[in-house]
């Protein structure tokens, strides 16, 4: 089975294709994962940092086709038709059974390429609403797998499979005792558990600074905060701070901080419809105001559901006090972690893998 992945832009479109992969070499023993990323993207060293093993990791040209001014829409059409010929060299260089995208805009050029080398697409929506770069592509997927039932009314049924959200072993394997010992806390305390996501949050992490003394002064939580490697500086001032333990990025350690965690304050990006459910942890979210709307849609899905609640951008102001809301309401934690826990899957990892198979198969 010869695998080839094209994913880009976040961690939210990396991570997930890094599970499936890692899953499908552990259910095969002949199996070779090539990636496609984007030129100069982010996703390199998100790839750098995994150890599962690619055969290669090649790039083509790509770029946004919305949410940037005219001149750069232009500028990224004659990217993408590059990108096409760049794809088809390396469809043709890496000959893959099938090839699987989880989102960003590198997805398009490989597309076509794929479309016009016969070679079968399966897409996976780590969001509920599909980005555009997602509804561009829907016509050339043969399958397309969601995180949850809740995409139903953006993907045709005829195409559509619930398979959960993939989550790495490194992540799904983590256990509360041994993230204790690894982050040295304290078992006296709660814990708070605040990121932004693969590229950090700064609105987050100025709200949580500004928060700092509010949410300490009574001695009884501890704070994991993942900054983000751009905005890493930020908390430097404050890193002696007693019970706030500063991160400027977590990989395979991450999945060790949130079975830390009693309450997770974080954007609501793919990743947080299959971690929080997984380690059925509570969380107060914050959606990035500044993008395609399919933050809000999934804050709104786990918030609706009982296993969150919505903290918007512009309230930072307050996350003082609607953190202690919930950390002093143990009864209404517990029934968050209830409500996130109904929505687990287990193994969405295996369950994709084994449709890629299945699609790849020789016919």
């Amino acid at each position: 089975m010869r695998l080839l992945i094209a994913a880009g832009g976040t961690g939210g479109h990396v991570y997930p294709a890094l599970a499936v992969a890692e899953r499908l070499l552990h259910i095969t023993t002949d199996s070779t994962i090539a990636f496609v990323g984007t030129v100069g993207g982010f996703e390199r060293l998100l790839l750098e940092k995994s150890d599962v093993p690619l055969e290669s990791i090649d790039e083509v040209q790509a770029g946004p086709l919305h949410g940037v001014n005219p001149l750069k829409v232009v500028t990224s059409i004659f990217k993408t038709l590059a990108g096409i010929v760049q794809s088809w060299r390396i469809l043709g260089l890496r000959k893959p059974n099938v090839v699987l995208m989880t989102g960003g805009w590198v997805g398009l050029p490989v597309a076509v390429a794929a479309w016009l080398r016969r070679v079968p697409i399966v897409i996976f929506l780590p969001d509920i609403e599909p980005a555009l770069s997602i509804k561009i592509l829907r016509p050339f997927a043969k399958t397309i797998a969601v995180t949850t039932e809740a995409s139903a009314q953006y993907v045709p049924e005829s195409k559509m499979i619930v398979t959960g959200y993939p989550l790495r072993q490194s992540v799904a394997g983590a256990q509360r005792r041994q993230a204790v010992e690894h982050f040295g806390l304290d078992t006296a305390k709660k814990t708070l558990l605040v990121f932004g996501g693969s590229r950090g949050a700064r609105s987050i992490n100025i709200g949580l600074i500004d928060a700092l003394p509010d949410l300490l002064a009574k001695g009884d939580l501890q704070i994991i905060h993942v900054t983000g490697e751009l905005d890493a500086q930020r908390a430097e001032a404050v890193r002696g701070t007693p019970g706030y333990h500063p991160y400027a990025y977590l990989h395979d350690d991450m999945g060790l901080a949130m079975a830390a965690a009693d309450l997770c304050v974080c954007r609501s990006g793919a990743s947080t419809l299959g971690e929080l459910p997984y380690f059925g942890l509570p969380a107060l979210l914050v959606p990035y105001p500044h993008a395609w709307r399919y933050q809000k849609v999934n804050a709104d899905y786990l918030a609706q559901r009982g296993a969150a609640q919505i903290l918007p951008d512009e309230s930072l102001g307050e996350l003082a006090s609607k953190v202690r809301a919930l950390l002093d309401a143990p009864g209404k934690l517990a029934n968050m972690r209830a409500a996130a826990l109904a929505l687990r899957c287990d193994d969405a990892a295996g369950a994709i893998a084994e449709l890629l198979l299945k699609v790849g198969a020789p016919r």
